[in-house]
């Protein structure tokens, strides 16, 4: 195991030529000139600093210009690059002491014709096109995208990115590193949505009630003012590192991660289900393990293995989905496994009017129903369906809707267009729901027909949701960034609710990007997406989720939830659209992890200043449980 703070190099121009190296020299000519220009005659008195002044010039000096220096080329740049990973020799060396930029919209692949334009300019071929950026000819060529997983340093003129390794870009002067952070927002808006980036378009793709998404700058941040700052005594336990209590090896093959908030935990693997005993510091193995053919280990029988496991009636069943053949992600039935005998007691197939339909996922009816012993019922998701079934009737089904009614649907249509890919239940039992188009709808817990609030997309597929306990955070997953979202708002008897429980309004607070500096996103290999963040876990009314986690490639992610919400953090400072954070603490492994997620909350360590319960860490073929020394990341 190993840990790593985010952290971010300065890249000081002490170890480079210094700036004036690049700007223009005024002619000796020119010099001699204006020095004449006013066509009196040196005193007898100023002759020798004359003299003094044109052997100066004869030996051509290179002083800074005292009026503002102009570049010799249009869109100059310094371009370095990083070397050495995250070895001891890791550093940033010179790519271009001066070289220049551009952005070229092209319809080529890879953007291998971008050196054929100008800065600007559009290539006006048949086919869908994108703008590109390219630096210093042909060392960068990038489409302008999240996976650029662009940083600003605005007290630096400097930006960060990915692109077939990691670049840094330093400008000349402030309004040059403005100009160019400007660009690529609205070249990375139009990418996206295919439109021109302006006020206009924006409002068409946000929506009227998301200026804030829209015009960050603009955005009422009142709702995240009033979540606490960390105490400035309690800043130093931030660069304390995490501690490994246990690692097992996990018998290979693991697919899933069911934690309990009871005796057990679980892991799904090729095998069956490996059982594990909850303890104070992570989760131990009990050496009891499940075949899926219905009896204990040692059948020779060959199922496939399941993708999802819900624990269920006070964590004594457990529901099974396997993927679907073909490769689909969808499935037609689950099995229900009974835990304390170790057989599958029912197989059961997903039906509507007596026709068989099919899931893409399913969770629990609220956050803390998996330790109700009489838990019968569980939600549903389809790409366009969201239901809840009965275990306790033939049909299975209790309620269904084809398709919440959306803002662009109508009649019989309503069962086309959500594209669902993932969802979560509060506490209370409100659903938010996660799509391919990156919107983020949310159901409150007596309806599933229409969303009572639908955060607009911003350009990538939400892959998974989580949502705190009492509803008041949402936590969506993307390929390259999470996304944070505040549902509080004021209504007009002015009290304070969630957007389950009714329409938001106009004020409806900017989300906070959760990322990775260019650097880590680089490290932390091939299989470099997010996927799986998760609040810690709490089913306790007055209790509050204190950390997010999420898996990268070999990476487990930690960001502390009171610091991300803080809108005086650091992080903050300084830039430009939404506010990103990426303050976090890194659990690295030898392996690409399966899914990382904090115990129960009643497994927090009591010895802690402010505790949290430990994290534990799948990877095919290890299990790790971690403590968090302190409070603070």
């Amino acid at each position: 195991m190993g840990t790593s703070q985010s952290r971010e190099d300065r890249i000081s121009d002490s170890d480079t030529e210094s700036d004036s190296d690049y700007y223009e020299e005024e002619d000796d000519d020119q010099k001699q000139g204006s020095s004449s220009a006013s066509g009196s005659k040196p005193s007898s008195d100023s002759t020798s600093t004359h003299e003094i002044e044109q052997k100066l010039n004869a030996l051509k000096l290179k002083y800074p210009s005292s009026s503002s220096p102009t570049p010799k080329i249009k869109n100059a740049v310094k371009l370095y690059r990083h070397i050495g990973g995250n070895t001891p020799k890791a550093k940033w060396i010179t790519a271009e002491k001066l070289t220049s930029y551009k952005f070229v919209k092209t319809s080529s692949l890879e953007g291998e014709d971008v050196n054929d334009y100008d800065d600007g300019e559009e290539s006006n071929e048949k086919g869908e096109s994108f703008w590109f950026l390219g630096v210093g000819g042909s060392k960068v060529k990038a489409r302008v995208s999240s996976d650029m997983q662009l940083k600003m340093f605005a007290d630096q003129r400097r930006v960060d990115f990915v692109s077939n390794g990691v670049w840094a870009l330093k400008f000349l002067t402030d309004e040059d590193y403005r100009r160019f952070v400007t660009r690529f927002q609205d070249y990375l808006f139009e990418n996206v949505f295919m439109v021109k980036a302006s006020e206009e378009s924006k409002m068409k793709v946000y929506g009227k009630d998301f200026i804030g998404w829209a015009n960050p700058e603009a955005a009422d941040d009142s709702m995240w003012e009033d979540a606490e700052g960390p105490p400035e005594e309690e800043e130093v336990e931030k660069d304390r590192d995490l501690t490994e209590e246990f690692e097992e090896v996990a018998n290979g093959g693991v697919q899933s991660l069911a934690l309990g908030a009871l005796e057990n935990s679980f892991l799904v693997n090729d095998s069956g289900v490996q059982v594990y005993r909850n303890m104070d510091r992570g989760i131990h193995g009990k050496g009891v393990c499940v075949r899926f053919d219905g009896g204990r280990a040692g059948s020779s029988s060959q199922t496939t293995t399941p993708n999802k496991a819900l624990l269920m009636r006070a964590e004594t069943n457990m529901m099974l989905m396997s993927p679907a053949k073909q490769g689909k992600l969808n499935t037609s039935g689950v099995k229900q496994l009974d835990i304390e005998s170790g057989k599958i007691v029912t197989e059961w197939k997903f039906e509507k009017d007596g026709t068989e339909i099919t899931m893409r996922d399913i969770t629990n009816d609220t956050k803390g129903s998996q330790l109700d012993p009489s838990e019968s019922t569980f939600l549903g998701l389809d790409d366009n369906r969201l239901c809840q079934w009965d275990m306790r009737d033939k049909r299975g089904i209790v309620q269904n809707i084809d398709s919440p009614v959306l803002e662009w649907t109508q009649g019989h249509q309503f069962s086309r267009g959500t594209n669902f890919q993932c969802f979560a239940s509060t506490g209370d039992g409100s659903i938010v729901v996660g799509s391919r188009d990156g919107k983020i709808r949310l159901y409150s817990k007596t309806s599933m027909r229409m969303a009572k609030t639908a955060f607009p997309g911003l350009g990538s597929p939400v892959t998974h949701v989580d949502v705190s306990y009492d509803g008041k955070w949402i936590l969506g997953t993307t390929d390259t960034y999470l996304v944070l979202i505040c549902t509080l708002f004021t209504d007009k008897d002015g009290r304070t609710k969630t957007g389950f429980s009714g329409r938001m309004g106009n004020k409806i607070p900017a989300p906070r990007l959760l990322k990775l500096t260019p650097l880590d996103s680089h490290l932390a290999g091939k299989d470099n997406k997010f996927h799986g963040a998760h609040f810690s876990w709490v089913t306790e009314s007055g209790k509050q989720e204190r950390h997010i986690v999420a898996t990268v490639g070999k990476f487990s992610v930690i960001w502390d939830l009171e610091r991300v919400k803080n809108s005086a953090h650091e992080c903050y400072r300084n830039q430009q659209g939404l506010k990103s954070c990426y303050c976090y603490k890194i659990l690295l492994k030898d392996e690409s992890i399966v899914e990382s997620r904090f115990m129960h909350d009643r497994f927090s360590f009591s010895g802690n200043k402010s505790p949290e319960a430990p994290l534990v860490v799948a990877t095919p073929q290890k299990v790790s449980s971690i403590s968090l020394s302190g409070r603070r990341l």
